[in-house]
């Protein structure tokens, strides 16, 4: 007589765990997980934050100057929240800049960055002076 329960299934492995079936190629080691790109939230609001830090301003002050709520300014800042161009155009002329300049900052970000882990190349990148991005607000 069994000593399982009777409505217990009983599992029988086909092959011994870890083990390849015969003529089987060896299991190769998993690929390296691809840099991730940084999100675009995230590179505005690090210029924004430290453009407000260079000038040695508050958030309170920089959100007060811009019309928009502290709390939410600073969700901006640390890429939380993925702001409208009217609320970046105001954070923007609050630190004396216009949105063509925040943009612009952050996209020399993104290129820094991105140019680090891809080796310097990008598949496909062309061979333009120009080798920008176009953003219309």
């Amino acid at each position: 007589m069994s000593n399982h329960l009777p409505n217990e299934a009983r599992v029988i492995p086909l092959r011994p765990h870890g083990a390849r079936p015969v003529g089987a190629p060896p299991r190769q080691a998993p690929p390296a997980p691809a840099a991730k790109e940084p999100l675009w939230r995230d590179l505005v609001g690090d210029v924004l934050r430290r453009e407000r830090l260079a000038q040695e301003r508050t958030l309170k002050d920089v959100a007060d100057e811009a019309r928009i709520s502290m709390p939410y300014l600073s969700e901006v800042e640390r890429g939380r929240k993925e702001a409208s161009s009217e609320v970046l155009a105001a954070a923007a002329h609050a630190l004396g800049l216009n949105l063509g300049d925040l943009l612009t900052r952050a996209q020399g970000e993104l290129t820094r960055l991105t140019s680090r882990y891809a080796g310097g190349g990008r598949r496909g990148a062309s061979t333009s002076s120009h080798d920008g991005m176009c953003l219309a607000a």
